[in-house]
């Protein structure tokens, strides 16, 4: 018998948090609450949950400064979390995605929309075991993919990606030379019809060439039209 998948609200406002804990049981997940993200960080750190849905707007410490934390623990840096906001500015969604969450929902939302963006990031997360055929290997750069753990290693080392970034070199690995505009990338990653601005994407790749180190040349940028993976740099 499978575990229920278990999800993490992190939301102040009363209202909205049992709005979204009734969605979620009526999905069949299981649901944890915290109202605040000193709160939440204890939470994640005795009972890990599979996805967290983050206030961006918290009191004291903010939905950015705990999805910061999260990345900078080897524990919680694949955890998909998907950022609430009442913001629908460029300004707020991109720093959401440079703090590291995985996607955004502006306020207010509705319970559909919401399942599906839970249920899209839930299909991210591997849930079987790894084999060798689910290996991306480009063994003359020293960079290799594990679809299942979605797990990228450079010189042996793990890059510590998002699931979000991952997907994004993926994508672009599975086709090398082959470019993607960003929207192809947003319709990829997220799916079509997705209301995501082109620069939330660069700042995504931005995010994924600064955690492959050296590595990251092999991702170039095709001025006015999108981004591709090469080796032949």
């Amino acid at each position: 018998m499978t575990s229920p998948i278990t999800i993490l609200v992190v939301e102040d406002e009363e209202d909205i948090q049992h709005l979204i804990t009734y969605n979620l049981l009526k999905a069949g997940y299981q649901v944890h609450c915290a109202g605040d993200g000193e709160s939440a960080l204890k939470i994640i750190a005795t009972t890990p949950p599979s996805l967290i849905i983050l206030d961006l707007m918290l009191p004291g410490m903010s939905g950015l400064d705990v999805c910061r934390q999260l990345r900078d623990s080897v524990e919680t840096i694949n955890t998909p979390v998907l950022m609430l906001t009442a913001k629908s500015e460029d300004e707020d969604i991109l720093a959401g995605f440079d703090a590291g969450t995985d996607d955004y929902l502006p306020k207010p939302f509705s319970p559909q929309v919401l399942a599906a963006r839970v249920a899209a990031l839930l299909r991210r997360v591997p849930a079987t075991p790894p084999h060798e055929e689910d290996h991306l290997t480009f063994a003359a750069i020293n960079l290799s993919l594990d679809l299942n753990l979605h797990e990228c290693l450079y010189n042996g080392t793990p890059c510590g990606l998002t699931s979000s970034e991952f997907a994004i070199l993926q994508l672009l690995t599975s086709r090398p030379g082959w470019v993607y505009s960003r929207q192809q990338i947003i319709d990829s990653i997220h799916g079509f019809d997705y209301c995501l601005t082109s620069r939330a994407i660069d700042v995504q790749i931005s995010g994924l060439r600064k955690k492959l180190g050296h590595a990251h040349k092999f991702i170039n940028t095709v001025r006015g039209v999108g981004y591709r993976f090469s080796v032949d740099v």
